[in-house]
C-alpha cells in the first residue's frame, strides 16, 4: 500500500482566500504547489500571455535570428531536423511554419528512429549537403550532437541549434563539471549555465516558438500575430505530450494553448481531434496526454515521424483525416503491443534475483525499439524504481529509461558512459545505446552506485487536505477549476476522509471495470463514491480485511459493516443537463471502527 503524506505548508489561508476570492482549501492547495506571495499566487490564477518571460533574454536568440533573416534574405535553403516524438514533430512545425512565412526556403527532416536514432547523424548531414543545404537549424535535438555539427561546419554549412535537454558536461580533476556544447554558430538551450533566460523548464517546440518570436520582432504585424497564436497550440501541445512541469510560464502556455488547440483552423489539428472523436469538444491536458498525443507518438514509434508532420503542413483536408485516421489505427496496435511487452517484462523480473535490484535494467530483445520508453514507465509504476527496458537494433543494444525524483538519471548514467555508444536525457527520463556485451556491465554498475535506499521506493500519495465529503458542493468543485490545468508539477487535488462505511456497490463499464458505491459518514450522510481503479485489487482488499464474503455483502446492498479510509477527488457528473454530486476514490486502506 502506498504512504499516505498530508501537506503541512503553512500561510494565511484566511487572508489569501479574502484577497483573491477563492475558497480557504484552494488557498491551501495553491502553498502545497509552493506558490508563494501575492504576485505569484496572481500569475498563477491569473497570468496572461503577457506574463510570459521575454524570448530575447534566451542566450543566442537574437544572433541566430539575424542569421537566419540573412539566409532567407539570401534565398539560402534551410532545413529543419526534429526528432520523432510529440515535441519535435511540434517543434518542427513551428519551425517551418515560421520559416516559410517569413519567406523562408525551408524545408525539415525528423530521423527515423529505428534506421537512424535520436537527433542527428552523420548520414543527415551528408544528405542535407548533397541537397544544397545552406543551413541546418536543429529542433528538440542538437546540444549533443557535438561530431554532426563539426562535420557539417567541415562542410561549409551553418548550424543553429534549439534544444532543451541537458548540456552534456565533463567533470574535471578539481570537480568542477565543464559544458561541452556543439560548435554551433547559435546554440539556444535554457539549460546553458550562462543563459539568462529566467525558467529553464520548456520544451523544445516552447524554445522553437521563442526562436520565432524573437524572428519576428518585439511587435509582430496582424498576420504574423494571428500566427503566433496558431502556433502557441502546437506548443501547449508539446508542452503536455513531453511532460513538463505545468508550472511558471508553462502553466499559461498550456492554459491558453488548450482553447487555442480546440479552435485550431489546422487542417491536421482538425483531423485528429475529429477522428479521437474531440472536434468541437473542451480540450484538457488529459486529452493531449492520453488520447490526441499518443496518436503523434505511435507514428514515430512504430512507422515514421514525417507522417505526423506531413498531417501538419498539408493544407489538403482529405489528406489530413486520412493520416489522422492512420495514426489512430497505428496507436491501437501499439497499445497491443506495449501490454505484451509489459507483461513479458514483469514476467521476467518476477521469475528472477532481478526483483531485488534497485535499477532494473530489463533487457527484451524481441520487443519493438520504440515500445521500451512506455513498458519501462509502466515498470516504474509497477515497481516505484528507476528502470531501463533495453532492446535489440540495426547496431546493438538500444533502450530506454524512466526514473524517479530520488534518482537523477541522466547524472547516474554520466558516470559510465564509456559503457555506451550513444546517451542523453535528463533527471527523469533518458535513452541509450551499447553493445549488447556491456548490458550485464551497465545493470551491475547502476545497482552498485545508485545511492538509493528502500525509503526511495516508497510510493506517496501527498494529500492536499483532510477534508470530510459533506464540505463539498457543486460550487467547490467548479471552483476546483481555477487550479487547472492539471498535469506533472500541479496535480489534480486530492482529498482524505477517515472512517466512511461502505452501503452499497455495482459494477458498471463496458469491460466491467468501474465500481459504484454509496458511503456513509459517520454522522450518517451518504454520498456516491466512483471507482476508476483496478476492481481485482480492491476486491482482494475487501476479502483480506472484511472477510471472503465482503464483496458478495457489498454488491447486495448490505456492506455497512466495513470501515474504509480513503482518498478521493470530488467531480460533478453532468447527465441531461443535471448536476449530480460524486467522489472519485484514489486510495483506501481499513478504517479504524473494524466490521
Amino acid at each position: 500500500m502506498a504512504k499516505w503524506v498530508v501537506s503541512a505548508k503553512r500561510a494565511d489561508f484566511a487572508a489569501i482566500a479574502a484577497k483573491f476570492h477563492i475558497d480557504q482549501v484552494i488557498a491551501r492547495i495553491i502553498r502545497n504547489r509552493d506558490v508563494v506571495g501575492d504576485e505569484a499566487i496572481d500569475r498563477f490564477l491569473n497570468g496572461t500571455l503577457a506574463d510570459m518571460h521575454d524570448p530575447f533574454l534566451l542566450k543566442d536568440a537574437e544572433l541566430a535570428a539575424g542569421i537566419l533573416a540573412d539566409r532567407i534574405a539570401g534565398g539560402r535553403k534551410i532545413r529543419v531536423i526534429g526528432d520523432y516524438d510529440i515535441d519535435g514533430v511540434c517543434a518542427s512545425y513551428i519551425l517551418l511554419a515560421g520559416l516559410r512565412f517569413l519567406g523562408a526556403d525551408a524545408d525539415a527532416e525528423i530521423p527515423h528512429r529505428i534506421h537512424d536514432g535520436y537527433g542527428m547523424n552523420d548520414r543527415m548531414i551528408e544528405e542535407a549537403h548533397e541537397a544544397g543545404v545552406d543551413t541546418i537549424l536543429t529542433c528538440d535535438n542538437g546540444i549533443a550532437a557535438g561530431p554532426q555539427i563539426s562535420l557539417a561546419k567541415s562542410l561549409g554549412m551553418t548550424v543553429v541549434v534549439t534544444d532543451h535537454h541537458e548540456v552534456p558536461y565533463e567533470t574535471g580533476e578539481d570537480g568542477v563539471r565543464r559544458e561541452l556544447l556543439p560548435a554551433a554558430d547559435a546554440v539556444i538551450d535554457p539549460k546553458q549555465a550562462d543563459c539568462p533566460y529566467p525558467f529553464d523548464g520548456i520544451c523544445g517546440a516552447v524554445t522553437a516558438y521563442k526562436l520565432i518570436q524573437v524572428m519576428f520582432g518585439r511587435t509582430p504585424g496582424g498576420e504574423a500575430q494571428t500566427l503566433l497564436r496558431e502556433l502557441l497550440a502546437f506548443a501547449a501541445f508539446a508542452t503536455v505530450g513531453d511532460v513538463m512541469e505545468l508550472v511558471d510560464e508553462n502553466r499559461i502556455i498550456v492554459r491558453y494553448g488548450l482553447k487555442l488547440i480546440a479552435q485550431s483552423s489546422n487542417p491536421g489539428m482538425q483531423a485528429l481531434l475529429t477522428v479521437c472523436g474531440l472536434r468541437d469538444k473542451p480540450i484538457s491536458a488529459y486529452h493531449i496526454g492520453f488520447v490526441l498525443g499518443p496518436c503523434l507518438n505511435a507514428t514515430g514509434r512504430l512507422d515514421t515521424a514525417r507522417r505526423a508532420l506531413r498531417m501538419f503542413v498539408t493544407d489538403d483536408r482529405a489528406e489530413a483525416a486520412t493520416i489522422a485516421g492512420e495514426l489512430k489505427e497505428l496507436n491501437d496496435s501499439r497499445k497491443s503491443m506495449t501490454l505484451q511487452g509489459t507483461q513479458r517484462a514483469v514476467e521476467m523480473i518476477e521469475g528472477s534475483d532481478m526483483r531485488r535490484d534497485k535499477v532494473l535494467v530489463v533487457y527484451l530483445p524481441d520487443c519493438h525499439e520504440s515500445l521500451a520508453g512506455i513498458i519501462a514507465g509502466r515498470l516504474r509504476e509497477r515497481y516505484c524504481r528507476p528502470v531501463f527496458v533495453l532492446t535489440d537494433s540495426e547496431d546493438g543494444v538500444k533502450g530506454s529509461g524512466r526514473s524517479i525524483e530520488a534518482y537523477h538519471m541522466y547524472d547516474r548514467m554520466s558516470e559510465c558512459k564509456e559503457l555506451y555508444t550513444k546517451y542523453g536525457g535528463h533527471r527523469m527520463a533518458a535513452g541509450v545505446s551499447m553493445p549488447p556485451e556491456n548490458v550485464d556491465l551497465f545493470r551491475r554498475y547502476l545497482n552498485g552506485h545508485c545511492g538509493l535506499s528502500e525509503e526511495d521506493f516508497e510510493e506517496k500519495i501527498c494529500i492536499d487536505v483532510p477534508m470530510p465529503m459533506s464540505y463539498v458542493t457543486a460550487d467547490f468543485v467548479r471552483q476546483l477549476a481555477v487550479l487547472e490545468p492539471f498535469g506533472n508539477g500541479n496535480p489534480k487535488p486530492v482529498f482524505a476522509q477517515r472512517n466512511l462505511r461502505l452501503i452499497s456497490g455495482r459494477i458498471l463499464g463496458r469491460n466491467s471495470n468501474v465500481g459504484k458505491y454509496v458511503v456513509e459518514d459517520g454522522d450518517g450522510r451518504q454520498f456516491e463514491m466512483m471507482y476508476f481503479g483496478d476492481l481485482e485489487r480492491w476486491h482482494g482488499f475487501l476479502r483480506e480485511n472484511f472477510g471472503p464474503e465482503a464483496c458478495g455483502r457489498l454488491y447486495r446492498g448490505v456492506g455497512g459493516g466495513m470501515c474504509i479510509h480513503v482518498i478521493y477527488y470530488p467531480d460533478l457528473n453532468v447527465y441531461q443537463g443535471r448536476e449530480r454530486l460524486q467522489m472519485v476514490m484514489q486510495d483506501y486502506c481499513k478504517g479504524d471502527l473494524g466490521q
